[in-house]
């Protein structure tokens, strides 16, 4: 079987739509309504979030002699968040549309002004999206129809309502009521969310889900040099879930209230070439995004301007990817110095200096830190591995396929075993013998229910890799069976060893 050249990219609304259908993600108590921010893995999700997670802890720890692992607990002292700015600091603007009753992120808000020949007559709002000019331009072009307005509309400039003087807010419409009138200046809005330890429910008892898995690594970094023979320059990785009371949280599981970290915190000499360091984790981190299956096409950096970074930082790059709902931040490198040690330092009274030998001084480590949602990354692989296109016969009929074309390191079933026919116990016999071997190392999958064509396209819509199918040459024959590929349909006789071997390279 061919395929023609007809393959289509994702739309959210198609992975939304395959995610459910075919069991990776669900809303979370969806039988309640659901809850917004807030979703369970599938068997199948399970399985692809797992593998991600498990490359990313491989590569970034087990394969490396300068990274060591960590499992911080989840609720932490309430003086860490303290100390790391957290309580003051961790802080969203929001604004209340105090007619809908809806929230909104401020820095998600945009605005313009509606000028006509030179004259501002108004002004229009839209949520941010991937084309957030071209729905205010649309908005000030029926704001100059319904008002019957003559005149040369000039070009919308966007901005965001955190820029917006005050007295403009009152003539900004609501995107929630098209009206002006009803929104609020933005307030910070801490997006931790705030627990209670203990038998008492009072000031003395409160405490916070982690809004980070970072403070971890950064409270225990003198536990980790006194016990792990550690030396400069070393890191520590830790994957763990973080929760942030999102204002609105949106794109599926992009930003989500509960989500998955996994983070790394690499300590450098003060004296040490931060520069070249960062530049280095930077390369790493976007070789890593390729070995799981994320083209190049779909990534670029964005470096933040120094104006806008932290006072302690010395700079960040974003590994941005192109999701259907725009270019989006994907993976985060940055260089913060040391602030995060001195701050537990100053705050706890316990030092986190370390001695230099050559010197004969003791300083602070600087840091620098990769950091990425397993989440996103989930998304981004799925968006990268999805199509629908039109494939052909040898008899020249065409048919659609839906086709997930994930990376054999992280799919969640690595090898489909399929017995040509169910009705015959030789061959069933020896598909369960082969699946039975190969479920003692991999994820596999046996079918025997339809056709053979239709349990191809069941598993090219989970991104199978392969598909193993005995037939009677399996059992009367020389012992090989047919390996079909999903992305080319290609197919081959096997042995079993060959099998084994194509497997081992693969997926490891």
């Amino acid at each position: 079987m061919s395929e023609t050249n007809t393959a289509q990219a994702a739309s959210m609304e198609d992975l939304v739509a395959l995610c459910k259908r075919r069991g990776f993600i669900f809303q979370s108590s969806e039988i309640y309504g659901g809850l917004t921010g807030f979703f369970d893995y599938g068997p199948l999700g399970v399985e692809l979030k797992r593998n991600i997670r498990d490359c990313w802890w491989r590569d970034m720890v087990q394969r490396r002699d300068d990274v060591v692992g960590l499992e911080s607990s989840i609720i932490m002292h309430p003086k860490v968040w303290q100390a790391s700015g957290h309580v003051d600091g961790f802080t969203d603007p929001l604004v209340d549309c105090k007619v809908s009753k809806q929230r909104f992120r401020a820095d998600q808000l945009f605005f313009a002004a509606v000028t006509i020949d030179g004259e501002v007559k108004g002004y229009v709002s839209a949520l941010e999206s991937d084309d957030t000019a071209g729905a205010l331009q649309a908005a000030a072009e029926s704001f100059k129809r319904k008002k019957a307005i003559q005149g040369a509309l000039a070009p919308v400039v966007a901005v965001e309502f955190t820029d917006a003087a005050p007295e403009q807010i009152p003539l900004i419409p609501s995107p929630a009521t098209g009206e002006p009138g009803s929104l609020t200046p933005p307030r910070a809005f801490n997006m931790m969310f705030e627990t209670h330890v203990g038998a008492l429910r009072d000031g003395s008892s409160v405490a916070y889900l982690r809004p980070e898995t970072a403070q971890g690594m950064f409270v225990d970094f003198k536990p980790v040099v006194d016990t792990g023979r550690v030396k400069l320059p070393f890191g520590i990785a830790q994957v763990g879930k973080s929760f942030r009371n999102e204002i609105t949280p949106r794109n599926f599981i992009f930003r989500s209230r509960e989500f998955e970290q996994m983070e790394m915190e690499y300590f450098i000499h003060e004296d040490a070439d931060w520069e070249t360091a960062h530049k280095d984790w930077i390369q790493w981190c976007w070789d890593w995004l390729k070995s799981i299956g994320l083209p190049d096409s779909h990534l670029s950096l964005y470096d933040h301007p120094k104006a806008k970074l932290a006072f302690y930082s010395r700079g960040t790059t974003d590994i941005m990817f192109k999701y259907p709902f725009g270019v989006q931040e994907l993976w985060g490198i940055a260089a913060r110095g040391n602030y995060d040690l001195g701050q537990h330092e100053k705050a706890s009274g316990v030092p986190q200096a370390i001695f230099d030998e050559t010197t004969k001084k003791k300083f602070i480590p600087h840091v620098i830190e990769p950091a990425v949602g397993t989440d996103r990354i989930f998304l981004a692989v799925l968006c990268a591995a999805y199509a629908e296109e039109a494939v052909t016969d040898e008899k020249g009929n065409t048919e659609q396929r839906t086709v997930l074309r994930l990376s054999p390191r992280v799919a969640p079933v690595k090898v489909a075993v399929l017995p040509l026919l169910k009705n015959k116990e030789q061959l069933t016999t020896r598909a369960k013998e082969l699946y039975k071997k190969l479920q003692r190392r991999y994820a596999v999958f046996y079918d025997e229910a339809g056709a053979i064509g239709r349990r191809y396209r069941r598993q090219d819509e989970i991104g199978t890799p392969y598909c193993v199918t005995i037939d009677f040459d399996t059992v009367e024959k020389d012992g090989t069976f047919t390996l079909r590929d999903r992305d080319s349909m290609r197919q081959k006789r096997i042995t079993e060893a060959e099998l084994f071997a194509l497997l081992d390279e693969q997926v490891y």
